[in-house]
């Protein structure tokens, strides 16, 4: 009996942990790290936010912010840009690293850079293009997969 009851709290305990785990909150941009805050004055100063929130789960933090047009940006709990999604219009160039802007520009001339992710566990950006294709670079600039959608 006391093996039944000690496997239910254990439930118990992990279930309660996951809900409370999976939060998401509005919240201001306002409230936001500083340096999200800087870098969607720099980068988004002309677009207006509807939505301004942060998602928590068991083990990571990310703020988010969407705008009217449909953008929309996530950052980490440092405040560093996690992803970029501009689906009817185009990733400032600005916020995208230079070695990836010079890559599309030699070799997809005419196409908008929509998304880019940037994925500090596998230290590679994940970039899509207007035209379909998807490509991955690592940290120092190097394509290291190319697929078309």
């Amino acid at each position: 009996m006391k093996k039944v009851l000690f496997a239910l709290v254990c439930m118990f305990t992990l279930v309660s942990a996951q809900v409370k785990a999976d939060n998401e909150r509005s919240m201001p941009v306002t409230q936001f790290p500083q340096s999200a805050q800087q870098f969607i004055k720099q980068h988004f100063a002309d677009k207006k936010v509807v939505i301004s929130k942060v998602e928590t789960d068991f083990l990571e933090k990310v703020y988010v912010v969407v705008f009217a047009n449909g953008d929309n940006v996530e950052f980490y709990r440092n405040g560093e840009w996690k992803e970029i999604e501009c689906k009817y219009s185009q990733v400032p160039a600005a916020a995208v690293p230079s070695f990836i802007t010079k890559y599309v520009s030699e070799n997809h001339p005419d196409t908008k850079i929509i998304s880019v992710e940037k994925d500090k566990d596998d230290k590679e950006y994940e970039v899509k293009l207007s035209n379909r294709w998807e490509m991955k670079f690592d940290f120092k600039g190097n394509l290291v997969d190319l697929d078309r959608d």
